[in-house]
């Protein structure tokens, strides 16, 4: 694959200059008898701290496919009264000889903090019309989240990022009233919840599902939200009744209940700092016949155990069940332009939880 691009910058400038630049460099390249299509299938706004604008641009640059059509940056230094800004046209061969290239447009503004609370002055005249919007702001700043709603559609968020498990739901839950709301912390969740319905999914093992006496649930610190959003696709997809979940103790540990139809359900969460990267670390389900189900996170996928209620045990690998957090950014914005409910559901069940 070739690329090329084309190039503009400007100080002090303003939302009209910056839309006027991004069509002439179009204009460059279709003068230079290049053949540039525009994409056209998502705007996305991001919202960063200056100083790790370099670190988020590298997140994007491996996301692959995914990456948005329009990407604008918004780039926030303390002090900083005036708009500078960056944009760039890269268009992309395929293959050599192809007769047509896409070009993906990137725009650097570079904001102070002034600007946050009507961000969306300076954003709305750049996104093009009629194109989904998706915003993400991954180093917090809710007050330019909150300023970009009105032209934005999809908020993407990882609520791990707040300390708090009541924080991270309440927050979570306030923007899914207004807006389609993509979680990091539950697309984490994705192959453990796939690997969790294959193993069940077999006719003799079906029954267990109504059987179901505990859950245990290990993770990284910093990701009980994920952890809880487990459970809550567990309780919904079950008919499981929460109950209340107890304040997260010294090490991070804390427990809950729910009421299943068949009697009630232990709920444990336990924090593994050995974990290297954000999300889960493991999954062990028991049933009241005797029979349990291990998932743990190993070297090139899951290691995986079954003890069935005669005392056999058996254990195998489910490989590739990692993509890393390149991936789960690009699923991120993938997701934008679906609809999947059962976060919502689990949301739910979440908030039940915490009270």
């Amino acid at each position: 694959m070739t690329e090329s691009g084309t190039v503009w910058s400007a100080q002090d400038t303003n939302p009209s200059a910056i839309d006027a630049a991004l069509r002439d460099l179009l204009k460059e390249r279709h003068a230079a008898g290049e053949a540039v299509a525009p994409a056209r299938v998502l705007n996305m706004v991001v919202v960063v701290d200056d100083q790790w604008r370099g670190e988020i641009a590298n997140r994007l640059e491996k996301v692959g496919r995914y990456h948005g059509s329009r990407t604008i940056i918004c780039a926030v230094e303390a002090g900083r009264a005036e708009i500078d800004a960056r944009a760039t046209v890269t268009a992309e061969d395929d293959e050599p000889g192809d007769t047509i290239a896409v070009a993906h447009e990137q725009v650097l503004i570079d904001v102070g903090p002034g600007h946050l609370e009507h961000l969306d002055r300076v954003v709305d005249p750049l996104v093009v019309s009629d194109l989904p919007t998706l915003v993400w702001s991954p180093h917090g700043h809710p007050d330019a989240v909150d300023a970009l709603l009105g032209i934005a559609q999809i908020v993407l968020i990882d609520s791990i990022d707040e300390p708090r498990l009541a924080d991270a739901v309440a927050r979570a839950s306030e923007l899914r009233e207004r807006a389609y709301v993509v979680d990091l912390a539950w697309l984490r969740s994705t192959p453990w919840r796939e690997r969790v319905a294959a193993t069940f999914d077999p006719p003799q093992w079906r029954p267990e599902l109504a059987r179901i006496s505990a859950v245990t649930v290990r993770f990284r610190p910093d990701s009980l939200v994920a952890a809880v959003l487990l459970v809550g696709w567990l309780a919904r997809r079950l008919g499981w009744r929460p109950g209340g979940l107890t304040e997260p103790d010294e090490q991070g540990r804390c427990s809950g209940t729910a009421e299943a139809p068949d009697g009630p359900v232990e709920l444990r969460f336990e924090p593994d700092p050995t974990m290297p990267i954000p999300g889960l670390a493991g999954l062990t389900v028991e049933t009241r016949s005797g029979m349990g189900v291990s998932l743990d996170r190993g070297p090139g996928g899951l290691n995986a155990g079954r003890r069935a209620p005669d005392g056999h045990e058996s254990s195998w690998t489910v490989m590739g069940a990692s993509r890393g957090e390149a991936g789960i950014l690009g699923e991120g914005i993938r997701q934008a332009l679906l609809r999947e409910h059962g976060y919502t559901t689990a949301l739910g069940v979440a908030r039940e939880l915490v009270g």
